[in-house]
């Protein structure tokens, strides 16, 4: 149970490499010490950042940014924030709780079928 979302992390990483688009998974949600974590927000490690960052501008967009949820869990204050920002900045963006929702809003992004 304790791993949910790193499944459906998994599941997405396969789906996007076998599209062979420009993305990457933001791993904000590591384990450090306090010291490590300090070191790390000094490097500009933000919180909230969503956890899918696709780079491929479609139309007037700038890509699409993915927050990756498993009910019962839910999004944050922090991740509500990025979301709105990217919005603003002419990034889609969505919240996804399966890979059945990831695949429906990458390809809708991407314009594929």
């Amino acid at each position: 149970m304790k791993y949910k979302e790193d499944d459906l992390q998994k599941a997405t990483a396969r789906y996007l490499d076998s599209l062979g688009v420009l993305w990457c998974h933001v791993a904000n949600e590591r384990l450090s010490s306090p010291q490590a974590g300090a070191r790390l927000k000094a490097k500009g490690v933000k919180s909230g950042v969503p956890d899918v960052v696709i780079f491929e501008p479609r139309g007037t967009l700038n890509g699409l940014a993915i927050e990756l949820k498993v009910k019962p869990n839910k999004v944050s204050n922090n991740q509500l924030e990025w979301l709105s920002r990217l919005d603003k900045n002419n990034w889609a963006t969505a919240v996804c709780y399966s890979i059945d929702s990831v695949i429906c809003v990458v390809d809708e992004y991407l314009k594929i079928k």
